[in-house]
């Protein structure tokens, strides 16, 4: 079914849509060009034989030391009953104040909206476009990201020490 879709978008948007296809992974996953993703999800949620209409969640993934964040989209279609997980891969310089970003897919899938808020939350992932993009978890003046395998945890917050 991936390689299918992977065929489906390079004749849809162009071979330069897709990075690779990692079938190596315990569950094979579809790299795609990051400037593409709204209009894939678009195309995978519209397109019959496709019809991947549910987004059941939105991961990002640190690989620090390097400058390099993942975001990670695992569809599903109910009515075909079958799987599809999407990637895109972004260089970020790690500093706060230059968030990684990616267009948001909330227009495309409602359930995006808390996933991309998360993600924004504790890994900083700005989500370009996206309706509310705020902190869900975390006080709104909460310094960092949390999930960050660089993120140095806080002594105090407002005079109350943290331990």
């Amino acid at each position: 079914m991936i390689k299918q879709i992977r065929d489906l978008l390079g004749d849809k948007f162009g071979e330069e849509s897709i990075i690779r296809l990692d079938e190596q992974a315990l569950q094979p996953t579809l790299v795609v060009n990051a400037d593409y993703i709204e209009q894939i999800g678009f195309f995978l949620r519209d397109t019959e034989g496709c019809y991947f209409d549910f987004l059941s969640n939105i991961s990002a993934v640190d690989y620090f030391p390097d400058n390099r964040f993942d975001v990670v989209y695992h569809l599903a279609s109910i009515p075909y009953q079958t799987q599809v997980t999407l990637k895109i891969e972004l260089e970020n310089n790690r500093d706060v104040n230059e968030l990684p970003e990616v267009d948001s897919v909330s227009a495309v899938w409602r359930t995006a909206d808390w996933h991309e808020r998360e993600a924004f939350d504790l890994m900083g992932i700005f989500f370009r476009n996206h309706p509310d993009l705020r902190r869900i978890l975390l006080p709104d003046d909460w310094v960092g990201y949390p999930l960050r395998k660089d993120y140095e945890d806080a002594e105090s917050y407002h005079g109350i020490t943290i331990k």
